[in-house]
């Protein structure tokens, strides 16, 4: 939920409001709706921590993308120098421990990206390669880079979502994507943010990962109430199928910037109801926050990497890093 303030942009929304809508749902989950609750088992401590010193990782590193190719694991994730967030590269072949790969993709001060950030992505396998939809831009959008390894990237030369025209809810940008697919069809789930800095959830589909159109009934999931855990804005979903349903795991902020995770079930995909409980962070490191899910079944079972810190910071400086926890479900 980086999400950078600045009202002097306003003035481009006009020209980025246009885009596409329509009325859809996602295709219907396999199997028959079950009564399920899901049940957080996190381990202790991280498995990736910021770098020494130096280092472009130093300061943070959150957001983690997780994926699985040719028998090892891919972490694209966010780290922060002390003014620039980047995309970098860790590889595991169990999922725990993690070699960095070095530096991947870093923000083009010449293009719409501007010079803050180019991180908070989702990536997938699509026929081989990497595709990694990301955040860039002083207003934030979301773009789109493809790679053969994981190393050496080719970003589209324009973003692929767009905030939404004056006075909508996505009006003031868009973050946090997180991309599913579901018979052929691409699904982006993603922050919006308006005039008044409420942060929520919305969708979009795409047949081709570039082209998209957003959802006519946007946003999906709503802030809570005041006093709850997610009263101060929504972001970072990660979204899949079980059980006849899709589920979602998603970041919520209080009114004091401590964040914790919250559940939702659909039938869907686009009618999104909230779960009773809360998951928030059982250690020192994770303290103050936790967020930025992303989900992957394997052989352990489904299992979700996720940033914590132990300040409570609406952007960096967080003393970021990534763990890893289980989610089991129980009929």
């Amino acid at each position: 939920m980086r999400m950078v303030r600045n009202a002097g942009l306003a003035l481009l929304l006009a020209a980025l409001g246009c885009g596409r809508y329509s009325d859809f749902t996602l295709p219907a989950p396999a199997g028959s709706r079950a009564a399920v609750t899901w049940h957080w088992h996190p381990e202790p401590d991280p498995v990736l921590r910021p770098a020494p010193a130096g280092s472009w990782d130093s300061g943070d590193v959150l957001n983690p993308s997780v994926v699985f190719r040719s028998g090892t694991y891919f972490n694209f994730y966010s780290g922060f120098d002390g003014k620039t967030w980047h995309t970098g590269l860790a590889t595991s072949t169990d999922g725990h421990t993690w070699t960095r790969e070095g530096k991947g993709l870093s923000p083009n001060p010449a293009t719409w990206e501007g010079d803050y950030i180019a991180a908070n992505g989702s990536a997938l396998v699509v026929n081989g390669e990497f595709w990694y939809w990301y955040q860039g831009g002083r207003l934030p959008r979301i773009g789109l880079a493809r790679s053969a390894d994981g190393r050496n990237w080719a970003k589209l030369a324009a973003p692929v979502l767009a905030p939404g025209p004056y006075g909508s809810w996505d009006e003031r940008g868009v973050a946090d994507p997180y991309v599913i697919r579901a018979g052929g069809v691409f699904y982006l789930y993603y922050l919006g943010q308006d005039r008044a800095r409420r942060q929520r959830l919305g969708v979009a589909m795409s047949t081709d990962g570039e082209r998209w159109t957003k959802l006519r009934s946007n946003p999906i999931l709503e802030t809570g109430a005041r006093g709850e855990f997610d009263e101060g804005g929504l972001g970072e979903p990660a979204v899949w199928a079980a059980a006849g349903s899709y589920w979602m795991i998603y970041t919520g902020r209080d009114a004091k910037e401590h964040r914790r995770l919250g559940l939702a079930r659909s039938p869907d995909g686009v009618r999104w109801r909230r779960l009773p409980g809360i998951i928030e962070g059982n250690q020192a490191w994770n303290s103050k926050v936790l967020c930025d899910p992303t989900v992957l079944r394997d052989a352990a079972g489904m299992r979700v990497w996720f940033g914590g810190g132990d300040v409570a910071s609406p952007d960096e400086n967080l003393h970021g890093a990534i763990g890893v926890a289980v989610l089991n479900p129980r009929f």
